[in-house]
Parts: structure tokens; sequence; C-alpha cells
């Protein structure tokens, strides 16, 4: 037998949830187990994913960029 968790909620959250049912009789837990398997990375970034990230993003703020038009026509596709 699953162990029970008393949880709660504020009016508008069970709102929410019964607004993600898939059908009337379906139970806050199949719903909320819906909710957390989507929102669960499997695969989340690694820390250099991370930091190639936040290099790009320095480079964006500092203007150091191309436009999709000036990567094009320097690869020859435009």
């Amino acid at each position: 037998m699953a162990a029970t968790t008393t949880v709660c909620l504020e009016p508008r959250v069970k709102e929410m949830l019964n607004g993600l049912k898939t059908h009337r009789e379906e139970s806050y837990n199949s719903v909320i187990e819906r909710i957390a398997t989507m929102a669960y990375d499997s695969e989340p970034l690694t820390d250099s994913e991370i930091k190639g990230i936040e290099e790009s993003l320095k480079d964006i703020k500092a203007g150091r960029y191309y436009s999709e038009d000036e990567a094009k026509k320097m690869l020859g596709i435009d």
C-alpha cells in the first residue's frame, strides 16, 4: 500500500489542478505525477555547458555576434 501525505492547497491551486485533469475522476496524485514528470529534467546541463552559455551571454551583451543574414553570407548559404 502506498504511503499517504496530506497537502494543504489554496483554493486557486486546487482549481488549477482540477483544470489539468484529463477526466473528471482522475486523482490529484495522477495530475501531480504528470506535472512532476514533465518538469523533471533527466539530462540536466553539465557545468561546462552552463559555462558555455554564460560566455555566450557575455558575448551577446558585448555585441560580439552575427545576425542570421551575416552568418549565412559568411557560410556561403545566402
